[in-house]
């Protein structure tokens, strides 16, 4: 028996497990399939579980090796990664049956977001386990469906935000399939108490009863209805029977735009000029309902790609009343689709009883991870209502690390909430990098005519060019991932906001080191911190994520960039009053003597620096990243704040910022305090200053 058995499995599990048949990890395997019933079992011994509305997933994990394939064999490893990423996080091995689901907020089932999930930002991706088939080294087919069920139980992570076992319901079959359909849900399984799983069978000893009826039928053309303006008016479905390729139904209703342009993406590939439908559908036909319908047109299209859809009834002859499309089901080959007819349950079994409860809970506490998948290289979403399309993602930005714009935007998607507070509603000057940190890189200002329509804009008048020109301007989610695809790494934020342009949020305080040591910029942050301290003034500090440290003093808009300045000026003189041997505080680079400039001049109208937890073009993708003050010590280091380590330190210790943006000091207060405290000081070095010259 494994290592990971013996150190981690119960008693009763160990036992279970000892059972097994030793084997290698079995390959391809084909799924058992259950047979469609249109009424629960009337019998004993059968135990029941949700029927989850989703992709069935057979897992092969090896330890950290993971391949997750369809029933059809399809990988689902790129379309699903972060399932693909938290199994190989488990780290065992084990071949695993079960379904891979998008969920809403309650944790109910969603397959028309299954079918649009691009990424972690289209929705909670969750893999129910139901059936387990080898494990470390043992085959467990063989053995009852109860044991399986327990062991596999007695392995599936408890906490894991995406892995979950589908619980046996304890109600009886009936009450199941009435909560079941009462909450919309597609319906429940029924599985025979003491069967054996059997390999690519559609078995009696395991039935599904849907809460409403669904068939899967092959698409083979789609219509446009005259003075239509959608993309398409209804898809031609139809079955693969005996060879030949028959019409079933229209189907109309269930599509949204964003749904109707995936779908036809799908099927231009396949398009044809001869109908494959071994006779041609009167597409054109009135109905009942639809006495003068449309004229429609039609594109034809190979039967390639397979199609959901649930509808009221299935008549005598055939047809089918009020379908609606569910979805594409990319899982399963054309030749597979077969007419799924329900059979009567007394012929299946005789009395009645069910077990156990099926519980559906919500998803763990969601967390931001990516708005952009890993393997597209041009992706669209919509973003707070406004489409983004992001391109040339995997376009190398940091050669030495290997990250790409792709990883620039997911992170900027998962700092949002935390950065958005430093740039909401202020103007942007653009740093853009289209070809990385080693490409040239331009800065933009105006973006009038240039940027879409839903982004709001700053009005300004260039003196210089006699023009009037518009700054971006970023309000919200939406426009920081535009700026972002525009090949910005770092932010740039006004320090005042459009509602108050010449009233800055914040004074800053940037000690920019020339020859100096970071230890010396360190000492300076403690000066400066200690000075403030004296005067009764709040300061924040961060990295600036190039080579220096920004001091932060909240001002609450109630000051001119003047004011602002002329106050940044008085604690500079003092900071370079303390530390005269390496700090400067002269404008022009040739008087600094190699010293370090404490910069109050970024305090004046349009000035900016990179925004808090914003990404810099520095090698090593650093972050001008909010501080402790505690951690402003010897051993502080720049690199240390990243692209890769920044969401889980905020996660952990929040936004360290958020009193920058609260009421500001009195700055006629704090002055007054500046001569009182200091007044000596500064005199003492003035005169020093006087005899020197």
């Amino acid at each position: 028996m494994g290592k990971l058995i013996s150190s981690h499995l119960g008693k009763e599990a160990k036992a279970i497990l000892k059972k097994g048949k030793p084997s290698s990890i079995p390959k391809n395997i084909e799924p058992m399939l259950a047979t469609l019933v249109n009424e629960v079992v009337q019998a004993q011994g059968w135990i029941y579980e949700m029927k989850w509305d989703g992709y069935r997933a057979v897992a092969y994990l090896n330890k950290d090796r993971v391949n997750i394939c369809s029933r059809n064999n399809k990988s689902f490893n790129e379309k699903f990664y972060p399932l693909h990423e938290t199994l190989q996080q488990w780290n065992i091995d084990a071949v695993v049956d079960g379904e891979i689901v998008v969920v809403n907020e309650h944790g109910f089932p969603d397959f028309g977001g299954l079918q649009l999930w691009r990424s972690e930002d289209d929705g909670e991706l969750l893999y129910y386990l139901f059936d387990i088939l080898w494990l470390d080294g043992f085959s467990v087919m063989h053995l009852p469906l109860e044991e399986r069920k327990q062991l596999l139980k007695a392995i599936v992570p408890k906490t894991n935000p995406h892995i979950r076992f589908s619980e046996t319901l304890k109600d009886s079959g009936e009450e199941a399939f009435r909560l079941a359909k009462q909450l919309h849900l597609e319906g429940v399984m029924a599985k025979k108490s003491g069967s054996i799983y059997t390999i690519g069978k559609r078995t009696k000893d395991w039935l599904k009863i849907k809460t409403e009826k669904r068939q899967e039928l092959v698409i083979g053309g789609y219509t446009h209805n005259e003075g239509s303006n959608k993309l398409f008016s209804a898809l031609l479905l139809g079955i693969i029977e005996d060879g030949s390729f028959n019409f079933i139904t229209p189907v109309g209703t269930g599509f949204n735009k964003k749904l109707q342009e995936e779908i036809v993406k799908k099927l231009r590939p396949f398009e044809t000029r001869t109908c494959p439908f071994s006779t041609v559908p009167d597409y054109n036909k009135p109905s009942r309902f639809r006495p003068n319908p449309p004229k429609a047109t039609v594109k034809w299209v190979k039967p390639k790609v397979v199609a959901e859809i649930s509808y009221r009834e299935q008549t005598r002859g055939g047809a089918i009343r009020q379908p609606s499309f569910k979805g594409l089901r990319e899982d399963k080959k054309p030749s597979e689709v077969v007419r799924e007819i329900p059979a009567s349950t007394n012929e299946l079994v005789k009395e009645n009883k069910l077990v156990k409860q099926k519980i559906i809970k919500p998803p763990m506490k969601k967390e931001r991870k990516t708005v952009l998948n890993p393997k597209e290289e041009t992706q669209t979403r919509i973003i707070g209502g406004n489409e983004i399309r992001f391109t040339n993602l995997s376009k190398v930005f940091w050669p030495k690390e290997g990250y790409t714009k792709r990883d620039m935007i997911n992170y900027y998607y998962q700092v949002a909430p935390y950065i958005l507070p430093y740039m909401k509603d202020r103007p942007q000057t653009l740093n853009r990098h289209p070809h990385g940190i080693t490409g040239e890189s331009f800065y933009q200002k105006d973006v009038k005519g240039k940027a879409p329509s839903w982004i709001e804009t700053f009005p300004y008048f260039s003196h210089r060019e006699q023009k009037e020109k518009e700054f971006l301007l970023c309000t919200n989610e939406a426009s920081l991932l535009y700026i972002a695809s525009l090949g910005c790494i770092e932010m740039n934020p006004w320090s005042s906001t459009a509602k108050n342009p010449d009233n800055p949020d914040w004074c800053i305080i940037d000690l920019d080191p020339d020859k100096n040591s970071f230890d010396q910029v360190i000492l300076a942050a403690r000066v400066t911190k200690e000075i403030l301290d004296a005067i009764d003034v709040d300061a924040y500090c961060k990295t600036s994520g190039s080579t220096g440290l920004h001091i932060y003093i909240p001002l609450g808009a109630k000051y001119s960039y003047e004011d602002s300045k002329e106050f940044g000026r008085r604690i500079a003189k003092i900071v370079h009053a303390e530390l005269p041997h390496f700090t400067s505080i002269e404008r022009k680079t040739a008087h600094r003597g190699g010293n370090m400039y404490i910069d109050f001049l970024q305090n004046r109208p349009q000035a900016t620096v990179a925004a808090p937890y914003s990404l810099r073009p520095k090698p090593g993708a650093t972050v001008s990243a909010p501080l402790h003050w505690e951690e402003v010590k010897k051993g502080l280091k720049l690199t240390d704040f990243n692209l890769r380590n920044i969401p889980a330190r905020l996660k952990s210790e929040g936004d360290l910022f958020k009193g920058v943006l609260g009421k500001g000091i009195n700055m006629e207060k704090s002055i007054k305090k500046i001569e009182t405290v200091f007044g000596d000081l500064l005199k003492t070095r003035v005169a020093r200053g006087k005899t020197k010259n």
